[in-house]
């Protein structure tokens, strides 16, 4: 396919054109009966027999007999009736007396249809039997790049771009840059990380390390080990993340004085191993999981850096479609960077199965980006 045919298709599937919607006339949905309800027996408790989303486009019959598109699903949620439409809740936010879609069959038989071939299949092949037909270290990644770079250029204007960031980003200097510098030219509407990440981007402004190595030849300095720690400490005598950068000279020249000054919102999730942490660290897990829920809620791509566990948790939040104002209905891209298969894979395992994987080093994908992204829209 050309890159001008490539563009094209992708423009199409971006701007919901290629969406095919289910065909609600024929006789076996019209004849379909409507989907039965039952009151939450007590907060956070469904009913026996709850109907559990996916993160597919799924549709639910009304008593007027219309099929109704979830806006904002995801895996693993239950599905209730709130102030006149359909809501998609975690089981642990139910309330009591709330009525809660039942029903296990998908495919309309009890008023629910979880419509699995809305979108063109990019990935089709017409061989019955090739070879590298998955995504491996050893495949070539050029056109996904360029589509990758197609799709950021869209959702810089017309989407929302949620990235999900381990510490490895800022381990080295020029993805550190990198992804500060795609931060200022607009292609982050929201970052999703750990206290590590924002701990070793400032160490990394203030003392050129993190976790005590020389962030360009890797050196590891002697007394190295406490940069962390002092940077902790000092952020947390000065109360927070934006009041440490009157103080610690050089600690906003990164990732997270970028997303400060370009007041882009981000969410630090704490965890058992985290040193500190930081006072920006949400520490309650749930709380946590509620704030990168809103992202999920708005997100249209989502780029996850070398950061396994993080980007599971996200992607069991996120929708593999997006409603758009228009009506329209476009696929959610979920891009997986790591330098095994086996992260891409378990996000496949547990659902996620949009996710498309870049099976390189963190630090050469960022600089990748940067260096065809930035300039462009200088």
């Amino acid at each position: 396919m050309s890159e001008v045919a490539m563009g094209e298709k992708l423009l199409s599937l971006l701007s919901g054109e290629s969406y095919c919607a289910p065909d609600f006339s024929s006789s076996a949905f019209r004849s379909s009966p409507v989907a039965s309800f039952e009151p939450a027996p007590a907060d956070g408790v469904a009913p026996e027999g709850f109907h559990a989303t996916s993160n597919h486009p799924e549709y639910i019959k009304s008593e007027d007999g219309s099929w109704h598109l979830l806006r904002e699903s995801r895996m693993d949620a239950v599905i209730v009736w709130r102030h006149g439409s359909f809501d998609v809740v975690e089981g642990r936010r139910l309330k009591k007396g709330e009525l809660v879609v039942l029903g296990r069959s998908e495919d309309g038989q009890e008023g629910i249809l979880v419509h699995t071939e809305g979108f063109p299949d990019q990935e089709a092949r017409q061989e019955k039997f090739a070879f590298r037909t998955r995504g491996t270290r050893e495949s070539p990644f050029s056109s996904r790049y360029e589509e990758l770079y197609q799709v950021l250029r869209h959702d810089r204007d017309h989407g929302s771009i949620v990235w999900v960031a381990g510490p490895a980003v800022v381990f080295d200097q020029d993805s550190r840059n990198s992804l500060a510098q795609l931060i200022d030219a607009g292609f982050c509407h929201g970052l999703l990380a750990g206290n590590a990440l924002a701990t070793h981007d400032l160490e990394a402004g203030f003392y050129g390390t993190a976790l005590g190595q020389d962030i360009y030849d890797q050196r590891i300095l002697s007394g190295g080990h406490y940069h962390h720690l002092d940077i902790l400490n000092g952020v947390r005598r000065a109360g927070s993340i934006q009041q440490a950068f009157q103080s610690l000279e050089g600690t906003d020249s990164g990732v997270m004085g970028a997303l400060e000054r370009n007041a882009i919102p981000y969410v630090l999730a704490g965890s058992i191993r985290d040193d500190g942490p930081l006072p920006e660290v949400e520490a309650d897990v749930y709380r946590a999981q509620d704030a990168m829920r809103l992202h999920a809620r708005q997100a249209t791509t989502v780029v996850a850096l070398a950061t396994q566990l993080h980007s599971i948790a996200f992607a069991n939040q996120l929708p593999g479609y997006r409603v758009l104002n228009d009506g329209k209905v476009r696929p959610v891209m979920l891009v997986v960077v790591d330098t095994t298969e086996f992260s891409a894979d378990k996000l496949a395992n547990r659902g996620s199965g949009q996710a498309r994987a870049f099976l390189t080093n963190v630090q050469d994908f960022m600089t990748h980006l940067a260096r065809n992204l930035v300039e462009s829209v200088k």
